[in-house]
């Protein structure tokens, strides 16, 4: 087992540096991604351990289909402090500690970055330019409705968010609250607002890091400290750089749902990409200097992958709802 896990490690941590190296071909991708035309974009950051090509993804099948890392995942059911909704009609639609969305999804989306935080990876847009039209929605529009939390698990104002969650545990405990994981596109509808900004906070087009618990430095893991059950819980405590749900007022969106982008990376379902290469996606980003806007989504990883900066929020169905199907 000891072995399996040293293995899974290795793996990691040579995938990370093979993205923060920004390789040539990476980065001429990144120059294509300038100008974005598209739905939930794959997030090739360093810290969704991401691996290109067909070679490296042979190396990469050990460590997502591999024993899952071992478990500090607990969460524990709490109530969320409740935020003034717009309207009554609005507030009796979710229960108190959700928000209620209901909007136009845009599959196929328009964002040019003007300016780049990061030249050489193209990963944090500084600026995005703002549509010259009314409408940049180059798709149809999906019409949506329904409730998410207001903060991520535990969902509540003041608490820590949970980590080291697999995407089978978020989903586990939704359910056991009587909720569901969130589809990427309701996720990505309730941090991008009616107008879809790239980011959910200020003017929606202007990356701020006071705003969000975003673009901090990273922080290098110690795999044998990782591992050791000695030190597993130091080796956490170091990495963390976690901040309490609601700590950042201006961290809300258009919506109401706070800290969306930044704080913990947040589990979904793949509904965009209809569950290619796994059913399982993540959203938002963490707190480190990686991509940390509304529309791009991580599909490197599975089912079972678990990591120090991943959690997760729930979403459901409007009361009353009837004819909203709920995403399995």
């Amino acid at each position: 087992m000891r072995r399996s896990w040293a293995l899974t490690w290795f793996g990691a941590i040579v995938t990370v540096f093979a993205v923060a190296t920004a390789s040539s071909r990476s980065q001429a991708a990144g120059r294509r991604a300038s100008f974005r035309i598209g739905g939930a974009a794959t997030d090739f950051d360093n810290a969704s351990l991401f691996l290109s090509t067909a070679s490296q993804f042979k190396f990469y099948r050990p460590f997502v289909a591999g024993r899952a890392l071992p478990s500090e995942f607990e969460v524990a059911v709490a109530a969320a402090s409740s935020l003034p909704q717009p309207t009554a009609e609005l507030e009796s639609t979710c229960p108190d500690d959700m928000v209620a969305v209901e909007g136009d999804y845009c599959p196929r989306l328009v964002q040019r970055c003007l300016r780049w935080l990061d030249t050489k990876t193209m990963l944090q847009c500084a600026e995005f330019e703002k549509p010259t039209r009314a409408d940049g929605c180059l798709g149809r529009p999906e019409h949506k409705s329904f409730c998410i939390d207001r903060y991520e698990w535990p969902n509540a104002l003041g608490a820590t968010p949970a980590y080291m969650a697999t995407w089978s545990d978020a989903r586990a405990t939704c359910a056991s609250a009587g909720k569901r994981l969130c589809a990427d596109t309701e996720w990505t509808l309730a941090c991008e607002g009616p107008d879809r900004h790239p980011y959910p906070y200020g003017t929606g087009y202007e990356r701020d890091d006071a705003a969000c618990n975003i673009d901090k430095p990273y922080v290098w893991p110690d795999a044998k400290r990782f591992f050791d059950p000695k030190t597993r819980d130091s080796e956490l405590a170091r990495l963390d750089q976690r901040e309490p749900s609601g700590a950042r007022s201006s961290c809300v969106s258009p919506y109401g749902v706070h800290d969306m982008v930044g704080n913990v990376d947040e589990w979904v379902v793949n509904v965009s990409q209809a569950g290619h290469p796994y059913e399982s996606g993540l959203k938002g980003g963490y707190w480190g200097p990686v991509r940390t806007r509304c529309r791009p989504m991580t599909t490197a990883h599975n089912e079972m992958f678990r990591y120090y900066q991943i959690g997760f929020r729930c979403c459901g169905d409007p009361r009353n709802s009837p004819g909203v199907a709920s995403i399995p």
